[in-house]
Protein backbone atom coordinates (compact mmCIF):
# COMPACT_ATOMS: atom_id res chain seq x y z
CA UNK A 1 0.00 0.00 0.00
CA UNK A 2 1.66 3.46 -0.94
CA UNK A 3 2.53 5.60 1.58
CA UNK A 4 -0.50 8.86 2.04
CA UNK A 5 0.81 11.70 2.24
CA UNK A 6 0.51 13.91 5.90
CA UNK A 7 -0.63 17.48 5.84
CA UNK A 8 2.67 18.41 7.59
CA UNK A 9 4.62 16.21 5.13
CA UNK A 10 2.72 18.38 2.31
CA UNK A 11 3.68 21.36 4.25
CA UNK A 12 6.91 20.18 4.76
CA UNK A 13 7.70 19.53 1.20
CA UNK A 14 6.17 22.78 -0.10
CA UNK A 15 8.62 24.80 1.95
CA UNK A 16 11.74 22.99 0.50
CA UNK A 17 10.16 23.96 -2.57
CA UNK A 18 10.03 27.83 -1.72
CA UNK A 19 13.16 27.69 -0.35
CA UNK A 20 14.48 26.33 -3.81
CA UNK A 21 13.11 28.70 -5.42
CA UNK A 22 14.20 31.65 -3.43
CA UNK A 23 17.93 30.34 -3.61
CA UNK A 24 17.44 30.11 -7.78
CA UNK A 25 15.98 33.58 -8.08
CA UNK A 26 18.58 35.17 -6.22
CA UNK A 27 21.40 33.19 -8.58
CA UNK A 28 20.02 34.69 -11.21
CA UNK A 29 20.60 38.34 -10.29
CA UNK A 30 23.72 37.14 -7.63
CA UNK A 31 25.42 34.72 -10.36
CA UNK A 32 29.04 34.73 -8.60
CA UNK A 33 27.06 33.89 -4.76
CA UNK A 34 26.42 30.36 -6.40
CA UNK A 35 28.07 28.59 -3.19
CA UNK A 36 27.18 31.13 -0.69
CA UNK A 37 23.26 30.94 -1.51
CA UNK A 38 23.60 26.64 -1.52
CA UNK A 39 25.76 26.37 1.78
CA UNK A 40 23.24 25.93 4.26
CA UNK A 41 21.22 23.19 4.60
CA UNK A 42 17.58 23.72 5.28
CA UNK A 43 16.14 22.43 8.70
CA UNK A 44 12.54 22.99 10.18
CA UNK A 45 11.93 24.27 13.58
CA UNK A 46 8.36 25.13 14.87
CA UNK A 47 8.06 28.73 16.45
CA UNK A 48 9.93 30.79 14.55
CA UNK A 49 8.76 33.40 12.67
CA UNK A 50 11.24 34.37 10.11
CA UNK A 51 14.82 32.58 9.00
CA UNK A 52 17.81 31.77 11.24
CA UNK A 53 21.25 30.53 11.50
CA UNK A 54 23.51 29.36 13.07
CA UNK A 55 26.71 29.30 9.67
CA UNK A 56 25.63 25.83 9.14
CA UNK A 57 21.73 25.49 9.13
CA UNK A 58 19.38 27.82 7.50
CA UNK A 59 16.22 27.29 9.94
CA UNK A 60 12.36 28.04 9.31
CA UNK A 61 9.05 27.13 10.13
CA UNK A 62 6.31 26.03 7.80
CA UNK A 63 3.35 28.54 8.71
CA UNK A 64 5.58 31.70 7.90
CA UNK A 65 7.07 30.71 5.11
CA UNK A 66 3.59 29.70 3.16
CA UNK A 67 1.94 32.75 4.31
CA UNK A 68 4.81 35.62 3.61
CA UNK A 69 5.58 33.83 0.60
CA UNK A 70 1.68 34.34 -0.53
CA UNK A 71 1.68 37.67 0.45
CA UNK A 72 5.53 39.27 0.17
CA UNK A 73 7.72 36.76 -1.89
CA UNK A 74 10.24 39.79 -1.92
CA UNK A 75 10.29 39.73 1.68
CA UNK A 76 11.10 35.92 2.09
CA UNK A 77 14.08 36.78 -0.98
CA UNK A 78 15.71 39.70 1.27
CA UNK A 79 15.37 37.07 4.26
CA UNK A 80 16.76 34.45 2.45
CA UNK A 81 19.98 36.57 1.21
CA UNK A 82 20.18 38.49 4.80
CA UNK A 83 20.64 35.29 6.23
CA UNK A 84 23.24 34.33 4.05
CA UNK A 85 25.30 37.79 4.64
CA UNK A 86 25.11 37.38 7.79
CA UNK A 87 27.66 34.10 7.69
CA UNK A 88 29.38 35.73 4.36
CA UNK A 89 30.11 39.06 6.35
CA UNK A 90 31.55 36.47 9.55
CA UNK A 91 28.82 38.65 11.58
CA UNK A 92 27.88 35.34 14.07
CA UNK A 93 31.76 34.67 15.06
CA UNK A 94 33.03 38.61 15.23
CA UNK A 95 30.95 39.75 18.38
CA UNK A 96 33.74 39.80 21.15
CA UNK A 97 32.75 42.08 24.23
CA UNK A 98 30.44 44.47 22.45
CA UNK A 99 26.65 44.83 24.00
CA UNK A 100 25.00 41.86 22.22
CA UNK A 101 21.45 44.36 21.00
CA UNK A 102 23.09 46.88 19.77
CA UNK A 103 25.60 44.59 17.75
CA UNK A 104 23.02 42.79 16.34
CA UNK A 105 20.90 45.83 14.89
CA UNK A 106 24.44 46.92 13.37
CA UNK A 107 25.02 43.52 12.09
CA UNK A 108 21.44 44.19 10.73
CA UNK A 109 21.63 47.33 9.48
CA UNK A 110 25.14 46.06 7.70
CA UNK A 111 23.50 43.55 5.56
CA UNK A 112 20.50 45.86 4.69
CA UNK A 113 22.42 48.80 3.58
CA UNK A 114 24.46 46.08 1.31
CA UNK A 115 20.76 44.56 -0.40
CA UNK A 116 19.57 47.82 -0.87
CA UNK A 117 22.83 48.73 -2.68
CA UNK A 118 22.94 45.99 -4.38
CA UNK A 119 19.15 46.88 -6.15
CA UNK A 120 18.63 43.74 -7.35
CA UNK A 121 15.25 43.41 -9.32
CA UNK A 122 14.71 39.94 -6.70
CA UNK A 123 15.19 42.10 -3.22
CA UNK A 124 14.93 45.81 -4.13
CA UNK A 125 12.19 48.14 -2.47
CA UNK A 126 11.59 51.20 -1.70
CA UNK A 127 13.38 52.52 1.38
CA UNK A 128 11.87 54.23 4.35
CA UNK A 129 13.18 57.64 5.38
CA UNK A 130 14.26 55.86 8.86
CA UNK A 131 16.55 53.88 6.39
CA UNK A 132 17.47 56.67 4.15
CA UNK A 133 18.93 58.94 6.71
CA UNK A 134 20.86 55.68 8.53
CA UNK A 135 22.46 55.36 5.50
CA UNK A 136 23.38 59.20 4.86
CA UNK A 137 25.01 58.96 8.36
CA UNK A 138 27.05 55.61 7.33
CA UNK A 139 28.09 57.92 4.31
CA UNK A 140 29.25 60.60 6.48
CA UNK A 141 31.25 58.53 8.55
CA UNK A 142 33.88 58.08 5.90
CA UNK A 143 35.60 55.17 8.01
CA UNK A 144 34.78 52.42 5.74
CA UNK A 145 31.80 50.09 6.05
CA UNK A 146 31.43 47.07 8.24
CA UNK A 147 29.20 46.42 11.34
CA UNK A 148 31.84 47.61 13.76
CA UNK A 149 32.10 51.06 12.35
CA UNK A 150 27.87 50.96 12.52
CA UNK A 151 28.30 49.67 16.28
CA UNK A 152 30.22 53.12 17.30
CA UNK A 153 27.68 55.01 15.19
CA UNK A 154 25.05 53.46 17.32
CA UNK A 155 26.85 54.14 20.61
CA UNK A 156 25.56 57.82 20.06
CA UNK A 157 21.83 56.75 19.87
CA UNK A 158 19.22 57.01 22.61
CA UNK A 159 17.06 53.68 23.86
CA UNK A 160 14.21 55.65 21.70
CA UNK A 161 16.62 55.71 18.45
CA UNK A 162 17.62 52.33 18.90
CA UNK A 163 14.53 50.55 19.14
CA UNK A 164 12.96 52.56 16.28
CA UNK A 165 15.98 51.71 14.19
CA UNK A 166 15.85 47.70 15.51
CA UNK A 167 12.10 47.66 14.25
CA UNK A 168 13.02 48.77 10.57
CA UNK A 169 16.22 46.69 9.92
CA UNK A 170 14.36 43.44 11.88
CA UNK A 171 14.73 40.21 9.38
CA UNK A 172 15.96 37.46 11.00
CA UNK A 173 16.24 35.79 13.68
CA UNK A 174 20.22 35.91 15.98
CA UNK A 175 19.06 33.36 18.74
CA UNK A 176 21.78 30.44 17.41
CA UNK A 177 24.61 33.05 17.42
CA UNK A 178 26.98 31.37 19.96
CA UNK A 179 28.32 33.71 22.88
CA UNK A 180 32.53 34.10 22.96
CA UNK A 181 32.45 31.73 25.86
CA UNK A 182 29.63 28.85 24.22
CA UNK A 183 32.34 28.03 21.46
CA UNK A 184 31.65 24.47 19.91
CA UNK A 185 33.96 22.64 17.44
CA UNK A 186 30.78 22.62 15.33
CA UNK A 187 30.76 26.78 15.77
CA UNK A 188 34.49 26.86 14.55
CA UNK A 189 33.76 24.41 11.44
CA UNK A 190 30.96 26.74 10.37
CA UNK A 191 33.37 29.92 10.93
CA UNK A 192 36.51 28.07 8.74
CA UNK A 193 33.92 26.68 6.01
CA UNK A 194 32.46 30.34 5.38
CA UNK A 195 35.77 32.26 5.41
CA UNK A 196 36.50 29.56 2.40
CA UNK A 197 33.13 30.71 0.91
CA UNK A 198 33.62 34.33 1.18
CA UNK A 199 37.06 33.93 -0.84
CA UNK A 200 35.16 32.04 -3.34
CA UNK A 201 32.74 34.28 -3.74
CA UNK A 202 35.30 37.22 -3.98
CA UNK A 203 37.52 35.41 -6.51
CA UNK A 204 34.12 34.60 -8.58
CA UNK A 205 33.52 38.29 -8.43
CA UNK A 206 36.42 39.16 -9.72
CA UNK A 207 36.49 36.25 -12.14
CA UNK A 208 33.77 37.74 -13.97
CA UNK A 209 35.80 40.12 -15.66
CA UNK A 210 32.58 42.61 -15.71
CA UNK A 211 32.50 46.33 -14.60
CA UNK A 212 31.39 45.93 -11.07
CA UNK A 213 28.30 48.01 -10.24
CA UNK A 214 28.16 50.53 -7.10
CA UNK A 215 26.53 47.77 -5.13
CA UNK A 216 28.57 45.08 -5.43
CA UNK A 217 31.71 47.35 -4.39
CA UNK A 218 29.51 47.79 -0.87
CA UNK A 219 29.49 43.61 -0.85
CA UNK A 220 32.76 43.78 -1.45
CA UNK A 221 33.97 46.42 1.51
CA UNK A 222 32.04 44.24 3.86
CA UNK A 223 33.65 40.70 2.85
CA UNK A 224 37.23 42.64 3.04
CA UNK A 225 36.49 44.46 6.47
CA UNK A 226 35.77 40.44 7.62
CA UNK A 227 38.22 39.30 6.66
CA UNK A 228 41.26 41.48 7.99
CA UNK A 229 41.32 39.19 11.22
CA UNK A 230 41.94 35.83 9.53
CA UNK A 231 44.59 37.49 7.23
CA UNK A 232 46.02 38.76 9.71
CA UNK A 233 46.32 35.24 11.59
CA UNK A 234 47.29 33.40 8.66
CA UNK A 235 50.32 36.21 8.16
CA UNK A 236 51.71 35.51 11.96
CA UNK A 237 52.28 31.91 10.86
CA UNK A 238 54.91 33.68 8.81
CA UNK A 239 57.02 33.48 11.91
CA UNK A 240 56.58 30.49 13.21
CA UNK A 241 59.74 27.78 13.81
CA UNK A 242 59.13 24.09 13.51
CA UNK A 243 60.93 22.61 16.15
CA UNK A 244 60.54 19.57 18.49
CA UNK A 245 58.55 20.34 21.95
CA UNK A 246 58.76 17.78 25.00
CA UNK A 247 54.92 16.44 25.37
CA UNK A 248 53.35 13.28 24.42
CA UNK A 249 52.88 13.31 20.72
CA UNK A 250 49.21 11.51 20.71
CA UNK A 251 50.20 10.63 16.81
CA UNK A 252 52.70 8.26 17.28
CA UNK A 253 51.49 5.81 19.46
CA UNK A 254 48.39 3.43 19.86
CA UNK A 255 46.24 4.71 22.94
CA UNK A 256 44.11 1.33 23.10
CA UNK A 257 47.95 -0.98 23.64
CA UNK A 258 49.14 1.88 26.24
CA UNK A 259 45.84 1.89 28.11
CA UNK A 260 45.83 -2.13 28.24
CA UNK A 261 49.38 -2.24 29.64
CA UNK A 262 48.66 -0.13 32.49
CA UNK A 263 45.64 -2.39 33.34
CA UNK A 264 47.13 -5.43 33.03
CA UNK A 265 50.51 -4.90 34.77
CA UNK A 266 49.58 -1.72 37.20
CA UNK A 267 52.00 0.80 36.20
CA UNK A 268 53.69 -0.68 33.07
CA UNK A 269 52.26 0.53 29.49
CA UNK A 270 52.73 -1.95 26.47
CA UNK A 271 54.03 1.36 25.12
CA UNK A 272 56.01 4.51 25.70
CA UNK A 273 54.51 7.44 24.12
CA UNK A 274 56.59 9.26 22.16
CA UNK A 275 57.92 12.09 24.12
CA UNK A 276 58.70 15.03 20.95
CA UNK A 277 56.03 16.04 18.71
CA UNK A 278 57.31 18.69 15.79
CA UNK A 279 55.13 21.55 15.95
CA UNK A 280 55.09 25.47 13.80
CA UNK A 281 55.22 27.97 16.79
CA UNK A 282 57.02 31.21 17.58
CA UNK A 283 60.47 31.03 18.96
CA UNK A 284 61.50 35.00 19.86
CA UNK A 285 60.29 37.93 17.77
CA UNK A 286 60.33 41.11 17.76
CA UNK A 287 57.11 43.69 17.71
CA UNK A 288 57.72 47.69 16.99
CA UNK A 289 55.07 50.09 17.69
CA UNK A 290 55.07 53.21 15.49
CA UNK A 291 54.42 55.49 18.64
CA UNK A 292 54.78 58.81 16.64
CA UNK A 293 52.57 61.82 16.71
CA UNK A 294 50.56 60.48 13.66
CA UNK A 295 49.35 57.05 15.10
CA UNK A 296 46.72 56.97 18.04
CA UNK A 297 47.20 55.26 21.44
CA UNK A 298 43.91 53.49 20.78
CA UNK A 299 44.91 52.14 17.27
CA UNK A 300 48.73 50.86 18.90
CA UNK A 301 46.82 49.47 21.92
CA UNK A 302 43.47 47.38 19.88
CA UNK A 303 46.97 46.05 17.29
CA UNK A 304 48.82 44.44 20.37
CA UNK A 305 45.74 43.20 21.82
CA UNK A 306 44.97 41.60 18.45
CA UNK A 307 48.40 40.33 17.98
CA UNK A 308 48.76 38.69 21.52
CA UNK A 309 44.92 37.45 21.54
CA UNK A 310 46.06 35.31 18.34
CA UNK A 311 49.34 34.28 19.77
CA UNK A 312 47.69 32.90 22.61
CA UNK A 313 44.63 31.76 21.12
CA UNK A 314 46.57 29.29 18.88
CA UNK A 315 48.80 27.85 21.58
CA UNK A 316 51.65 29.66 19.60
CA UNK A 317 54.25 29.89 22.24
CA UNK A 318 57.07 27.45 22.92
CA UNK A 319 57.74 26.62 26.38
CA UNK A 320 61.14 28.84 26.10
CA UNK A 321 59.99 31.74 23.98
CA UNK A 322 60.58 35.40 23.98
CA UNK A 323 58.63 38.74 22.70
CA UNK A 324 60.12 41.81 22.98
CA UNK A 325 58.02 44.66 22.60
CA UNK A 326 60.01 48.00 21.70
CA UNK A 327 58.15 51.61 21.10
CA UNK A 328 59.70 54.12 18.68
CA UNK A 329 59.10 57.46 16.92
CA UNK A 330 62.37 58.71 15.74
CA UNK A 331 64.18 57.24 18.27
CA UNK A 332 63.30 53.69 20.39
CA UNK A 333 61.45 55.24 24.05
CA UNK A 334 60.43 51.91 25.44
CA UNK A 335 60.83 48.14 25.55
CA UNK A 336 59.35 45.10 27.48
CA UNK A 337 59.57 41.35 27.56
CA UNK A 338 57.67 38.76 27.31
CA UNK A 339 58.74 35.49 28.00
CA UNK A 340 55.32 33.19 28.56
CA UNK A 341 51.94 33.20 28.40
CA UNK A 342 51.43 35.04 32.06
CA UNK A 343 53.46 37.91 30.49
CA UNK A 344 51.09 37.91 27.81
CA UNK A 345 47.75 37.42 29.37
CA UNK A 346 49.20 40.23 32.35
CA UNK A 347 50.10 42.73 29.19
CA UNK A 348 46.42 42.06 27.78
CA UNK A 349 44.90 42.77 31.27
CA UNK A 350 46.67 46.03 31.13
CA UNK A 351 45.47 46.87 27.69
CA UNK A 352 41.89 46.43 28.06
CA UNK A 353 42.52 48.52 31.43
CA UNK A 354 41.06 45.77 33.90
CA UNK A 355 43.89 45.87 36.32
CA UNK A 356 47.24 48.11 36.50
CA UNK A 357 50.05 46.75 35.80
CA UNK A 358 53.12 47.51 38.02
CA UNK A 359 57.03 47.54 37.12
CA UNK A 360 57.68 44.19 38.09
CA UNK A 361 54.30 42.68 36.49
CA UNK A 362 56.73 41.59 33.45
CA UNK A 363 59.81 39.54 33.22
CA UNK A 364 61.81 42.16 31.68
CA UNK A 365 60.82 45.76 31.17
CA UNK A 366 62.93 48.62 30.66
CA UNK A 367 61.51 52.70 29.70
CA UNK A 368 64.70 53.27 28.02
CA UNK A 369 63.20 57.26 27.85
CA UNK A 370 63.29 57.01 31.72
CA UNK A 371 59.68 57.58 31.77
CA UNK A 372 57.81 55.95 35.00
CA UNK A 373 54.75 53.58 34.23
CA UNK A 374 51.68 55.37 35.67
CA UNK A 375 50.07 51.74 36.47
CA UNK A 376 48.57 50.79 33.52
CA UNK A 377 49.94 50.52 29.63
CA UNK A 378 51.62 53.66 28.64
CA UNK A 379 52.44 54.97 25.61
CA UNK A 380 55.97 56.73 24.84
CA UNK A 381 56.55 59.04 22.01
CA UNK A 382 54.81 61.81 20.02
CA UNK A 383 57.84 62.56 17.57
CA UNK A 384 58.71 62.13 13.65
CA UNK A 385 59.10 58.94 12.63
CA UNK A 386 61.81 57.01 11.73
CA UNK A 387 62.08 53.41 10.97
CA UNK A 388 66.18 53.09 11.50
CA UNK A 389 66.36 53.39 15.00
CA UNK A 390 64.81 49.91 15.77
CA UNK A 391 66.47 48.03 13.44
CA UNK A 392 69.84 49.40 14.80
CA UNK A 393 68.57 48.24 18.74
CA UNK A 394 67.90 45.20 17.22
CA UNK A 395 70.94 44.53 15.53
CA UNK A 396 72.51 45.91 18.54
CA UNK A 397 71.02 43.27 21.06
CA UNK A 398 72.25 40.42 18.65
CA UNK A 399 75.48 41.23 18.42
CA UNK A 400 75.64 40.87 22.31
CA UNK A 401 73.74 37.66 22.26
CA UNK A 402 70.40 38.94 23.64
CA UNK A 403 68.68 37.91 21.13
CA UNK A 404 69.82 34.31 19.89
CA UNK A 405 66.53 33.08 17.78
CA UNK A 406 64.68 35.35 16.02
CA UNK A 407 62.08 34.47 14.11
CA UNK A 408 61.45 38.02 12.49
CA UNK A 409 60.19 41.76 13.43
CA UNK A 410 56.96 42.87 13.19
CA UNK A 411 56.61 46.67 12.48
CA UNK A 412 52.89 48.64 13.19
CA UNK A 413 53.19 51.87 11.50
CA UNK A 414 51.01 54.55 9.30
CA UNK A 415 54.16 53.93 6.87
CA UNK A 416 54.94 57.94 6.94
CA UNK A 417 58.95 57.21 7.72
CA UNK A 418 61.97 56.78 6.62
CA UNK A 419 63.11 52.96 5.90
CA UNK A 420 66.59 51.21 6.21
CA UNK A 421 68.62 51.19 2.76
CA UNK A 422 70.47 47.88 4.21
CA UNK A 423 67.71 44.56 4.34
CA UNK A 424 68.19 43.29 8.17
CA UNK A 425 68.88 39.65 8.09
CA UNK A 426 65.94 38.61 9.82
CA UNK A 427 62.10 38.19 8.37
CA UNK A 428 60.38 41.53 8.38
CA UNK A 429 57.01 42.50 7.97
CA UNK A 430 55.08 46.71 7.66
CA UNK A 431 51.70 45.92 8.60
CA UNK A 432 50.20 49.62 7.61
CA UNK A 433 46.51 51.19 9.54
CA UNK A 434 45.58 52.12 6.11
CA UNK A 435 46.50 52.63 2.56
CA UNK A 436 50.12 53.25 2.14
CA UNK A 437 53.42 54.40 -0.77
CA UNK A 438 53.85 51.06 -2.37
CA UNK A 439 56.86 52.46 -4.01
CA UNK A 440 58.21 53.70 -0.69
CA UNK A 441 58.28 49.93 1.24
CA UNK A 442 62.04 48.58 0.54
CA UNK A 443 61.26 45.56 -1.69
CA UNK A 444 62.77 43.14 1.04
CA UNK A 445 59.88 43.97 3.31
CA UNK A 446 56.61 41.81 3.51
CA UNK A 447 53.79 44.01 4.29
CA UNK A 448 50.47 43.93 5.12
CA UNK A 449 47.47 46.83 5.25
CA UNK A 450 45.04 45.95 8.26
CA UNK A 451 41.45 46.73 8.32
CA UNK A 452 41.54 47.91 12.62
CA UNK A 453 38.32 48.92 12.21
CA UNK A 454 36.97 45.65 12.96
CA UNK A 455 39.23 44.52 15.94
CA UNK A 456 39.99 47.51 18.11
CA UNK A 457 36.70 48.08 20.11
CA UNK A 458 36.23 43.83 19.96
CA UNK A 459 38.24 43.26 23.65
Amino acid sequence: MSHIQTQTEWEEEMSIKILQFIRNELYLDLRFMEQALAALEYRRIDGLSTFATDGTCLYYANEPVHRIFKSNAKFLNRAYLHSVFHCIFRHLWMKGKREKNRWNLACDIAVEYTIDALEKPCTKRILSWSRQHIYEEIRQEKSGLSAAVIYRLLEEKTEEELQSLAMEFYTDDHRFWQEEEQKTPMYQQAKENWDKIARQTTLEQNRRGEDTEDGEEVFAAQVKAGKSRRRYSDFLRKFSVLSEELHCDLDEFELGFYSYGLRLYGNLPLIEPVETKEVHKIREFVIVLDTSYSTSGELISGFLQETLRILTEKNSFFVKSKIRILQCDNQVRREEILQNEADIKRLLQSLAGEHGMSQQSLAGKRDISQQKSAGVYEISGGGSTDFRPAFAYVNQLLEQGELQNLGGLLYFTDGKGTYPKKPPQYKTAFLFLDDYDETAVPPWAMRLQLEPEEWIHEH
